[in-house]
């Protein structure tokens, strides 16, 4: 009786996602208010437009509501509709995909390197939010949202990997590469900067 009671509890997504999956739409009105926030500031981040990122958290809850009876409960519900929400933005960057400048042939010198970061570490906090944000912005789709997803939203390897589809040891690959490219972008950028002020 007692572990029957705490499986569903009022507090726990299961209740509420249970009570949907048995007539009870307004149940997942809990659903949408607990986590209406970090889908739109996730929707934010990789789309970078106010009006684009709430229509598409709207869209990710209809989705999620539709497909409620899919969600199995091998992950926690925030990293399924993490997943959602992510196949979305995916989505919606690669139709306004740009032509991007391949950075791969190009490499950093490790004096390069260590003058940028150098630099960047004087930089005001707010400058260096500003470069970071501009740098993440000229990666590939598939780069930004990894970058985001670990960095940003703080999620592990293992809940990216069920986000995305990836391996953990693929994921690991890309953000270190992912990383790459964001360094050779901010030397660029900064080294534009230092020569402004020449």
């Amino acid at each position: 009786m007692y572990v029957y009671w705490y499986r569903m509890h009022k507090t726990d997504d299961s209740y509420y996602i249970e009570a949907v999956r048995n007539g009870n739409a307004a149940a997942f009105s809990y659903l949408v208010g607990k986590y209406q926030n970090m889908v739109y500031s996730l929707a934010l981040k990789l789309l970078k437009k106010p009006e684009e990122a709430e229509e598409l958290a709207q869209d990710t809850f209809i989705k999620a509501y539709q497909k409620i009876d899919s969600y199995e409960g091998k992950s926690k519900f925030s990293t399924w509709l993490y997943s959602i929400t992510y196949n979305a933005c995916i989505s919606e960057l690669r139709k306004r995909r740009i032509e991007f400048r391949s950075l791969e042939e190009q490499r950093l010198s490790d004096q390069d390197e260590q003058k940028m970061l150098n630099y960047f570490s004087e930089t005001k906090k707010e400058d260096q939010e500003k470069y970071l944000t501009l740098a993440l912005g000229k990666l590939p789709e598939d780069d930004q949202v990894l970058l985001t997803l670990y960095y940003y939203e703080d999620q592990s390897m293992d809940e990216i990997s069920v986000i995305t589809g990836l391996t953990v040891s693929n994921i690991k690959v890309k953000i270190h590469r992912a990383r790459k490219r964001m360094h050779i972008l901010l030397h660029e950028m900064l080294h534009e900067e230092i020569y402004s002020l020449l």
